[in-house]
């Protein structure tokens, strides 16, 4: 198991097109694993900290992307005139760690 919690953007400071755009956006986030594992984990993502404007729906879509055996993209996506100044996503991947004991036949 690995876990973590990384900030995805912060944009309302400096009019970034989240907080000050519309229509469809996205913002990407590599996650490095801390050692890796035997095969892609599964990911499970939660946002830690959601800031939006009050005065549009709250249209957003958070998920890992690019699962690999090293890491994972999380994906934060949001559409329409929702204005998002800034998300923080935590995350935790399950998955089988080599251990020292293993070998491989072939």
């Amino acid at each position: 198991m690995d876990q973590g919690d990384i900030e995805i953007f912060s944009e309302f400071e400096d009019g970034g097109t989240m907080w000050a755009g519309a229509g469809p956006r996205e913002r990407r986030q590599r996650v490095q694993f801390s050692e890796p594992f035997n095969q892609p984990p599964v990911v499970h993502l939660s946002c830690s900290l959601v800031d939006m404007a009050a005065g549009t729906a709250y249209r957003a879509e958070l998920v890992a992307e690019h699962i690999t055996e090293e890491g994972f993209e999380v994906v934060f996506r949001s559409w329409n005139d929702t204005r998002v100044a800034r998300i923080r996503a935590a995350w935790m991947s399950i998955g089988n760690l080599s251990y020292a004991d293993d070998w491989d036949v072939t």
